[in-house]
């Protein structure tokens, strides 16, 4: 059940990175481009939580997930702060 929900989570994170994504091809904001990179990242930092939980159990994964994660809000916050005028 835990992996359902985990992968769910992966797709909804994909699913918010694409619409994001496609949303700035169309109007070139900034705003859109940090959102979807950082969806973008969040996919993939869902995805490391499913090989280290299910498919690499016996190796620590926790920084490379932490560091995606952290990674994410960082690229959220930079567009926040300094692309929006």
């Amino acid at each position: 059940m835990a992996l359902l929900v985990y992968a769910l989570c992966a797709l909804a994170a994909l699913a918010c990175s694409a619409l994001l994504l496609n949303a700035w091809r169309r109007n070139r904001s900034r705003m859109l481009w940090w959102s979807g990179v950082c969806f973008f990242l969040l996919t993939l930092a869902n995805i490391a939580l499913i090989v280290d939980f299910f498919v690499l159990p016996d190796v620590p994964l926790w920084p490379l997930r932490h560091g995606l994660s952290l990674a994410a809000i960082s690229a959220l916050l930079y567009g926040l702060i300094f692309e929006e005028k």
